[in-house]
């Protein structure tokens, strides 16, 4: 790893956040995750955080489908890694299934050490 200073960071996720404090711009839900997308089209993303389940019955699934879309007409966002922290593994593996099969570099990263709950 080395020392570059790191670029644009999202985290899609309900209740979890960089417990290290690092910048990085956060969406609760997947409406919230579809519009930092679109803030950011034609920008660079350095990481994605992505959470399956995003409380009730909200999923990252409308975010992954505005990805997909990007990239099947021709125009995939600028994004360095998409990192997958959810602890659904079922709902993860069906994520980085569904991202890389559009280009686009994924890793599941559940368990990340980065992320957690602050303040419990």
């Amino acid at each position: 790893m080395g020392s570059a200073p790191r670029g644009s960071v999202v985290l899609v996720d309900d209740l979890r956040s960089f417990v290290d404090g690092r910048a990085a711009e956060v969406a609760r839900t997947s409406a919230a995750g579809v519009a930092v997308l679109e803030r950011h089209r034609g920008k660079r993303i350095d990481e994605l955080w992505l959470d399956h389940d995003l409380g009730g019955d909200d999923t990252i699934w409308p975010v992954v489908e505005v990805l997909e879309l990007a990239a099947f007409e021709g125009w995939p966002f600028d994004i360095g890694v998409v990192l997958i922290h959810s602890a659904n593994p079922p709902g993860g593996a069906k994520m980085l299934q569904a991202l890389r099969r559009w280009g686009y570099e994924v890793r599941l990263a559940a368990g990340s050490p980065h992320v957690g709950y602050l303040g419990a």
